[in-house]
């Protein structure tokens, strides 16, 4: 074939490939894209699974994208796709699953049966997700944080979601007021003078999705917190700094990166999901100004609906990391597609566009 008649081809199919794309995601609204992510997940036959050593369970995502589903669902006021969700996380099924209450990345799956509570689907959701709340705190170490902290920053997010939504079920403060002391803890220790959190000690590193995962939790926790709590300035000052960094490394485009000071690393679409719901929740508490916050929101929106598939996919979600100390180990990162560590912020991110 001759170089030109190829390359006439190759541009025509690229158009093509591209119109049917926008055709297949006319309406980007965070109505329309989170019902195509919440079918997504109910069309998933098996769970997520999480295996590390001998610790086996739900994996973290599966519960992070079943706990978005439920709120949007809510919040949407969709009663078929709520039954829907409290049927695949239905106690008959889930009970037979071990759930690790001695693992951090498993235990965090008690924010999905909590939220089905809240949702009035019965105290048996309730019962499931207390008992990993309340064991989180079981047998706290000398310095009076769980056994569960171990100094990764993932763990922002996994253990005050989870203690946070143990407050919103019971209005008990002691869930808010131990998991705000921890969380100073993880900032005293792993944040640095920029805003960011380095991955971990032996991760030297401002992993996106590791940062993606304090933001939330953060964000979380002081959508909360009373301002009463003696930790509450420091939780916010820290917060307000990670968020204005973050701004000045936001992409033209509104993405982040795989390493967010990287200008070499890739854009990613889980920490960006991840970034955009801490400031929205941000602006909504009125810990951020509208101006430029919202903006950065928006445009993290507009950027992400350009990485779904029309079923509902999210593109370019770097696989599970551990920490390294050497830069290429995060820059080569395999990246998928669909992968619940991205369409679980997604959702959360719909969600609170949709409830300002």
């Amino acid at each position: 074939m001759k170089p030109l008649l190829y390359f006439l081809l190759l541009l025509c199919f690229t158009i093509k490939v591209k119109g049917q794309s926008q055709e297949s995601i006319r309406d980007n609204s965070p109505e329309a894209i989170g019902r195509l992510l919440i079918n997504d997940l109910l069309n998933r036959q098996d769970f997520m699974m999480y295996q590390s050593g001998e610790t086996y369970g739900i994996h973290y995502a599966e519960a992070c994208a079943g706990f978005g589903a439920v709120r949007l669902a809510a919040l949407l006021n969709d009663s078929v796709l709520l039954q829907n969700l409290a049927h695949r996380y239905r106690i008959s099924r889930t009970d037979s699953i071990p759930k690790a209450a001695n693992h951090v990345d498993i235990s965090v799956y008690g924010i999905l049966p909590l939220e089905l509570y809240r949702q009035g689907f019965g105290t048996h959701f309730r019962d499931q997700g207390l008992l990993l709340a309340d064991k989180q705190w079981e047998q706290p170490k000398a310095d009076g944080l769980p056994q569960q902290a171990r100094f990764w920053i993932d763990d922002i997010w996994m253990i005050s979601s989870l203690q946070v939504q143990a407050y919103r079920v019971t209005s008990d403060s002691l869930y808010l007021i131990r998991t705000a002391r921890l969380v100073d803890a993880y900032i005293k220790k792993l944040q640095q003078s920029n805003g960011l959190f380095y991955h971990g000690f032996n991760g030297p590193f401002f992993w996106g999705r590791g940062n993606g995962w304090v933001a939330a939790g953060l964000a979380e926790l002081l959508s909360e917190l009373p301002d009463s709590d003696p930790n509450y300035s420091r939780l916010v000052n820290a917060y307000k700094k990670m968020m204005k960094t973050l701004l000045q490394n936001q992409a033209a485009d509104g993405m982040w990166r795989q390493l967010i000071d990287n200008e070499t690393a890739f854009k990613e679409t889980s920490s960006t999901a991840m970034f955009g719901y801490a400031m929205s929740l941000g602006v909504k508490k009125e810990l951020l100004p509208e101006d430029p916050y919202r903006k950065a929101i928006d445009k993290a929106w507009q950027a992400l609906t350009t990485y779904i598939t029309p079923d509902g996919k999210l593109r370019e979600v770097c696989v599970g990391t551990g920490q390294s100390t050497d830069t290429s180990f995060y820059l080569m990162r395999p990246r998928i597609t669909g992968d619940l560590h991205g369409q679980a912020p997604l959702l959360w991110l719909a969600y609170s566009l949709l409830a300002e």
